[in-house]
């Protein structure tokens, strides 16, 4: 599966929002793709006890050896789908990184210039892909195109792994807004 275009580097990456952002999912397929993709995982949530609205987060640390520990203090990638996360973790991001923005709920810039932002309207082409619930899938995307951390072919697999079944029907949008997270990533770095 692997591409000669897919650049595969060690790496840790925080996703952080609101309980019901979908999160940790979108980690969950982002650890599900570098796994089937046979590199070294570790998948690591936290949450408040609210059932929606309250913090979620997760690193997912991808490597080509075993993982040591899947706490990280300075991860080299952030995904922010709202403010009070962007406020918290942005500073914690190595120099280099890469830090994707919900800008359809942030309005603000995380002030880094020594790393890649990627500013997304992650509502906006969710729900052009087919649903707006889809948005943690277009930052995922924006993600991935920025970083080439794992080939957008395993995570259109991870995704239809997940939602196989009697969720089938997410599949097609999911993977539509994915892909349109791609573009802009792929944008941010010409």
């Amino acid at each position: 599966m692997q591409t000669e275009t897919s650049v595969m580097t060690d790496t840790e990456v925080l996703m952080a929002g609101f309980g019901g952002q979908g999160t940790l999912l979108a980690g969950k397929v982002l650890a599900q793709a570098s796994m089937e993709f046979g590199r070294e995982v570790s998948w690591l949530p936290s949450y408040g006890p609210e059932m929606r609205g309250g913090t979620a987060n997760v690193i997912v640390c991808i490597a080509s050896t075993p993982i040591g520990s899947p706490l990280i203090e300075s991860p080299r990638g952030l995904i922010v789908m709202n403010l009070p996360s962007m406020e918290k973790f942005a500073p914690k991001v190595r120099p280099g990184g890469v830090i994707v923005v919900n800008q359809s709920l942030i309005d603000r810039d995380p002030h880094r210039d020594d790393c890649t932002v990627v500013k997304v309207p992650s509502r906006e082409l969710a729900q052009q892909a087919g649903s707006v619930r889809a948005a943690n899938f277009v930052m995922l995307g924006a993600y991935v195109g920025a970083t080439d951390v794992v080939p957008a072919e395993a995570v259109e697999q991870a995704i239809a792994e997940e939602f196989a079944g009697d969720k089938a029907r997410f599949i097609a949008s999911s993977v539509a807004a994915f892909r349109a997270g791609m573009e802009v990533g792929r944008r941010a770095l010409r």
